[in-house]
This record gives structure tokens, C-alpha cells and sequence, in this order.
């Protein structure tokens, strides 16, 4: 069988790339679907979704390069003769569903990939090459718009293959023609035909069938998210000798062995400090934190959730301390309250203060068990009991 098309039968490797993009989708769909359903509420049940995501996501990549190399070896091949083209509306239709299928074959599997590279963790792709794309921030908003072009573009190529699908029967058991046999190993036999000459039209018919598409899912709302959501308890404003005018309050946990790294953005500190004193108590700080303003990539809803943070139940958590001075710079020294579970903790941090305004960072270390936070992830593959804790602030002395 020749490796080429010709003007009137598909080559071996056009056939090898349609087969085997067949295989892909038809694992791919199914298995999407499977694993968006399994539940994650014990380690052993993470990893199991976890794994079956990861398949999706690494073969969802495998039908990206196929298809890439489908198109353009298509385009660097004569088009066998439609065996019908008097019928007009027929092989217009047939022509728009195949670039309809051709830009879905990309369109679901790079959406799919961009909306894995702007969020934060769970279910990371099998190959040695990163999990992030370039110029593709870590954003919830981009990952919630990415996920809906994910599901608005699948539907689209969903419909595309059930008519694929219905032509070719068509083809086969209603005209009895060699439509579909010219896809099949062999070389049957086929009444003389006209080279198929590519027209513009069918092409914009798919982009307006696209434009069509995306619009519903606006109308739809399915490019915003759709996470289980908690209403973010509301902070009173705070007195301090020192007031926040910008910080970052992030904790940092390894997921499936990646770290997943989120914050809080909402959080108020009540700061003293004197920094004449030079050695021991220098002042002290008050911490509330609005559990509810987490965001943690893709895992934010499961972390906000009744085994984790619990947001609903217990909104906030504090953090009070007194603030010691030493030889070796700085340390706050006090006790973390989460979910009404109280333990000491320790915050090394620098400090530098000029004209009045003062820049600080710290980080340490917690164990979530100490706070009852995951407990049905028992398995430190699937979930790490180390959070790692950082600040960054700056703050200006009250007038």
C-alpha cells in the first residue's frame, strides 16, 4: 500500500493518523469523564483520580502532536476526490465538519493544557518537560475561562465525530459507495474522480460554527468558576502602631510530590514595635486571617472544604505573638489557632526599617495533623503534612 495520497485513495500514513487519532478520543473521552466523577476524600482515593487525570492530561498532550502532524501532513498531500461532489450541500457539509474536527482535534487538548499550566496542582502531566507553558501565568481567572473553552470546544468535536461517524455509515450502508473503505488497509477499487480542489467557504462556515459555539457557552456562564465557594468572612478593621500598606500571606504544601502554593488575601495585623529595644520583647502582633480569601489553584474548593480548612465552620484563624529581638535578628514567638486548635509557633523573619517604613519576611514550617486539616490523607505521597508559611509586608509607622 503506498505511503501517499493520491487523487483518488488515502496512503498509508493518512490512514495510520486518522486510526490512531480515532483511538485517542475514543479512550479520551470516557476517561475524562470517569475521572471528573471519582471522589478525593481519602488519600487512596486521591492518587486513583489523581492517576486517571494524569492519563487524560498526557494522552489529551499525545492527541495535540498527532493531530499537529495530521494537519500539516494533510496539507502536504493531495486530497482524494469526493466520489459525490455533484452533491453540493453534501460535501459542503462533509468539508466544514472536517475542519471542524481538524481545529477541535487541537483546540480541546491546548485548552485543556493551558488551563493545567495557570492553575496550581493536582494531576500533573507524565513527561520530563514541566508543567508550565510560556507566557501562561498561574491565574484563576484564566484557568476558570480555559476550563469552559475546554468543555465548549470538546462538545463541539463531540458533534463533529457523532456526524463523522454518520456520514461515513451513510456512505457505506446507504449509497454503497467506497467512502469509507478508502480509509480501511487495502486499495478498493473507486470510479474515476476529480482531484479535490480546497475551497475557502467550508472554512469559515467552521469559524462561524466556533464563533456560534463560544457564544453559547458565554451565554451559558461556563468561563467562569464553578468551584464550591465559601463566603469569605469579613475583617474589622484593625488599630496598630504600624499599618499594612502591602503583603502576602502564602502557604506552600508538595501535592502528589509538585508543590501547590496559594494565598490568603485577606488578612489584617495589629503590629507594636519599638526599635530602640535591642535585645528580648520589642513588641507584639495580632493576626487574623479570612480562611474563606484562600485560593490554591485547582485544589482551592477541596482545601476550603470540612477535612481541610473548614472555612464554613471556622472562618478565621489568628496568629498572636510577641515580637523578640536577638544577636541573631528577629523572631515572633506565639500561638497559631486554626479550626479552635491552638499550638506554638515560631516565625523567624528579617527586618529592615528606613525613614519610617518597614519591610519584613518570614517563613516557617507547620504540621496540618496539628490542626486536624486533611486527616483522611493519611499518605504523605498523595498529600505532605509540612506547610510551609511565608510573609512579606510592608508597613509604615502611625502618624
Amino acid at each position: 500500500m503506498p505511503m501517499t495520497n493520491s487523487t483518488t485513495h488515502y496512503g498509508g500514513v493518512t490512514k495510520a493518523f486518522h486510526w490512531l487519532t480515532a483511538l485517542l478520543i475514543i479512550t479520551l473521552i470516557p476517561l475524562g469523564i470517569y475521572a471528573n466523577g471519582l471522589p478525593y476524600d481519602t488519600s487512596g482515593a486521591l492518587a486513583q483520580k489523581a492517576w486517571f487525570f494524569s492519563l487524560h492530561k498526557t494522552l489529551g498532550i499525545t492527541v495535540f502532536f498527532v493531530a499537529l502532524a495530521r494537519i500539516l501532513w494533510a496539507l502536504s498531500q493531495p486530497k482524494p476526490g469526493l466520489l459525490h461532489a455533484d452533491r453540493k450541500l453534501e460535501s459542503f457539509a462533509a468539508e466544514t465538519v472536517h475542519w471542524l474536527l481538524y481545529g477541535s482535534l487541537l483546540l480541546v487538548p491546548l485548552s485543556g493544557w493551558v488551563h493545567h499550566a495557570s492553575t496550581e496542582g493536582f494531576a500533573p502531566i507524565w513527561w520530563p518537560l514541566g508543567q508550565n507553558l510560556p507566557m501562561v501565568p498561574k491565574s484563576e481567572s484564566l484557568a476558570a475561562t480555559t476550563v469552559g473553552l475546554h468543555i465548549v470546544f470538546e462538545r463541539v468535536l463531540a458533534a463533529c465525530i457523532l456526524l463523522h461517524v454518520a456520514g461515513a455509515l451513510k456512505h457505506h450502508v446507504i449509497d454503497r459507495d467506497s467512502t469509507l473503505r478508502r480509509m480501511l488497509p487495502g486499495r478498493p477499487a473507486v470510479p474515476d474522480v476529480q482531484a479535490h480542489h480546497r475551497v475557502a467557504l467550508p472554512v469559515v462556515a467552521a469559524l462561524v460554527i466556533w464563533a456560534g459555539a463560544l457564544g453559547i457557552g458565554s451565554a451559558l456562564g461556563v468561563y467562569a468558576h464553578h468551584g464550591e465557594t465559601v463566603q469569605a468572612a469579613a475583617l474589622e478593621d484593625v488599630q496598630s502602631d504600624w499599618v499594612v500598606q502591602d503583603g502576602t500571606l502564602s502557604i506552600s504544601v508538595k501535592q502528589l510530590g509538585s508543590d501547590v502554593t496559594g494565598s490568603f488575601s485577606d488578612w489584617t495585623a495589629a503590629i507594636s514595635f519599638d526599635e530602640s529595644i535591642t535585645e528580648g520583647p520589642a513588641g507584639s502582633v495580632g493576626v487574623t486571617i479570612s480562611i474563606g480569601s484562600l485560593t490554591l489553584g485547582s485544589v482551592t474548593s477541596q482545601a476550603l472544604g470540612p477535612d481541610f480548612f473548614n472555612a464554613e465552620n471556622f472562618p478565621t484563624a489568628t496568629y498572636t505573638a510577641d515580637l523578640i529581638r536577638t544577636d541573631d535578628g528577629y523572631s515572633a514567638v506565639g500561638t497559631m489557632t486554626i479550626k479552635d486548635m491552638s499550638v506554638p509557633v515560631s516565625f523567624p523573619f528579617t527586618l529592615d526599617i528606613a525613614e519610617g517604613t518597614a519591610a519584613m519576611q518570614a517563613e516557617t514550617t507547620l504540621d496540618r495533623r496539628d490542626f486536624a486539616i486533611g486527616d483522611a490523607q493519611k499518605d504523605e505521597a498523595s498529600l505532605g503534612f509540612s506547610v510551609t508559611v511565608s510573609i512579606t509586608l510592608t508597613a509604615s509607622e502611625a502618624s
